[in-house]
């Protein structure tokens, strides 16, 4: 009887154990760094979304081109949350040319001029033949002469060579590893990955992010 009594107390115990463990993993969140990193919204929104892209994934640029709108309106223009990019660069050689550039234009030109930029190459990952565009640096500096001047084009340019975007890049990469970031987009919602399938998914979990949950 003693015996059959410690089987059942273990299993309650094993099974109380297990649900603490449970709880703590739905609650538990990364702590991410945003720090200097360009973000759309207001300061003071409770909740932060982060995008980890590439410039060169066409499922990132379907996402700006086509669901960032609807995010940005529901969410960011409400003051409910502010939305951060970083950036994940595993493509081709040219995701980490077009993402140091991108860094060094937020870097030299602010974050206005930033998210313009950042638009403008989601929409020219291709040409007007459907084929894909190489981002070489002439090919970056020709979609930035779109929205700079030819004085603030020669500041970018200059910074550049220098390499003045590669230290924030390297620290979104290392972000993007220790968050175990593996493809794009990869979307973070109050430190918590966003795993759902629809807008109502979406809303939920910024809705719980707003509450601490």
């Amino acid at each position: 009887m003693s015996k059959k009594i410690f089987w059942i107390v273990g299993i309650i115990v094993v099974c109380i154990v297990g649900i603490i463990l449970l709880t703590d993993a739905k609650q538990e969140s990364a702590v991410i760094d945003y720090t200097d990193q360009p973000y759309i919204g207001e300061e003071s929104a409770p909740v932060e979304i982060v995008e980890f892209g590439d410039y060169k994934c066409p499922h990132c640029g379907d996402f700006n081109n086509t669901l960032f709108p609807i995010i940005n309106e529901q969410f960011v223009e409400t003051g409910k949350a502010k939305f951060y990019f970083m950036n994940y660069s595993f493509i081709a050689a040219d995701s980490t040319t077009s993402a140091q550039f991108a860094e060094t234009v937020y870097k030299e030109l602010g974050n206005e001029k930033f998210w313009t930029f950042h638009d403008l190459l989601f929409a020219n990952q291709t040409n007007e033949s459907g084929q894909e565009n190489v981002m070489t640096d002439e090919f970056l500096k020709t979609v930035l002469g779109k929205v700079a001047s030819p004085e603030e084009i020669e500041k970018v340019m200059h910074a550049y060579s220098e390499s003045a975007g590669k230290e924030a890049w390297q620290k979104d990469m290392n972000e993007a590893n220790n968050l175990g970031v593996t493809s794009t987009p990869s979307i973070f919602i109050g430190g918590k990955e966003f795993t759902g399938s629809t807008m109502d998914d979406f809303s939920k979990m910024v809705e719980e992010a707003s509450n601490g949950k």
